[in-house]
């Protein structure tokens, strides 16, 4: 099993409501600074949110603010949890061998 790096830049939050979309968690962290991403993942059969997402910021300083700052706060009447992102080496190797061919 590969080791993994927690990310600078990327966040995991957990504990989102259920009726919240990429769009409105982009518009609550970019508070901190500049989103480069934001995601809620989908679950694949019903396309209803399965309570997480990502969020990405363009650089280190204001994803650890954010961090700070939204981690165990009331979202939509729900607390949410943030984290650092944990990422497997091999797959952001293998993603950005990926967009180079894409070129």
């Amino acid at each position: 099993m590969a080791e993994q790096v927690i990310s600078q830049t990327k966040l995991f939050v957990s504990g989102l409501p259920r009726k919240m979309r990429w769009k409105h968690l982009r518009e609550e962290f970019e508070k901190f600074g500049e989103v480069v991403f934001a995601r809620v993942v989908l679950d694949n059969e019903t396309g209803r949110s399965r309570g997480f997402g990502f969020v990405e910021f363009a650089n280190a300083e204001d994803a650890a603010n954010a961090q700070a700052e939204m981690n165990e706060k009331e979202l939509w009447e729900r607390q949410i949890r943030v984290d650092f992102a944990k990422e497997n080496p091999e797959r952001m190797q293998s993603t950005e061998s990926w967009e180079d061919d894409a070129e």
